[in-house]
């Protein structure tokens, strides 16, 4: 079996994903980094020019795919009439439940991502919120056509407990393991089918 190929670049990246995933952003320092990736300070300095700038490419490389099968299946699901609720909740957690299935890092930055939550790093949150959060914004928009009667304030309780449920599924955080038997796949789509009959019911409640 070959090994594949990996530019300096996604070395880098790579790198710098699991271990933030393994020690946080604040514990991994560009030390750390280079040493994995097998490569010099230099060679990050050119690639990304700071720490900062490497957090956010570790971020934009998983989250601009994620975002734009979000917005497609967003897109679909509006073509509906009416519009169903579970079908917009769909396109909001299959995509990310998705890519923990990926071998190539997916799971790792699952754990990123889950870091970013718990750690109060505001520049990062900045960051997200500048690039990402058109996508909140527009299953806002449509789960508050979904259900109409819901105070926008409640909306964004709501959304918020959706997020921190969805990355913690995500992340395999659970008492409920993944089973011994079965696929990863199987597993994955029986965590959305509940996840989304779950907050479907908390966006309906009164």
């Amino acid at each position: 079996m070959t090994t594949p190929h990996f530019s300096t670049k996604e070395r880098i990246l790579n790198a710098a994903e699991a271990l933030f995933a393994q020690h946080g952003f604040a514990g991994t320092s560009l030390r750390l980094v280079t040493s994995r990736a097998d490569v010099n300070l230099a060679a990050v300095n050119y690639h990304f020019g700071s720490k900062e700038n490497l957090v956010a490419e570790v971020f934009r490389r998983r989250m601009d795919d994620m975002s734009r099968a979000r917005m497609t299946a967003l897109a679909a699901a509006r073509e509906q009439a009416p519009v169903q609720l579970e079908a917009v909740l769909r396109a909001f957690v299959e995509p990310p439940l998705a890519m923990s299935l990926d071998s190539d890092g997916g799971a790792a930055f699952v754990r990123v991502l889950a870091r970013a939550y718990a750690e109060k790093n505001e520049r990062l949150r900045k960051f997200l919120s500048e690039h990402y959060g058109h996508v909140l914004r527009e299953f806002s928009r449509t789960i508050m056509e979904c259900v109409p009667g819901l105070a926008k304030e409640q909306l964004y309780w709501r959304l918020d407990f959706l997020t921190g449920a969805l990355t913690y599924a995500m992340a395999d955080f659970g008492i409920l393991r993944r089973a011994t038997t079965g696929t990863e796949q199987a597993h994955c789509e029986r965590a959305a089918t509940e996840l989304v009959a779950f907050v479907a019911a908390g966006l309906r409640a009164p």
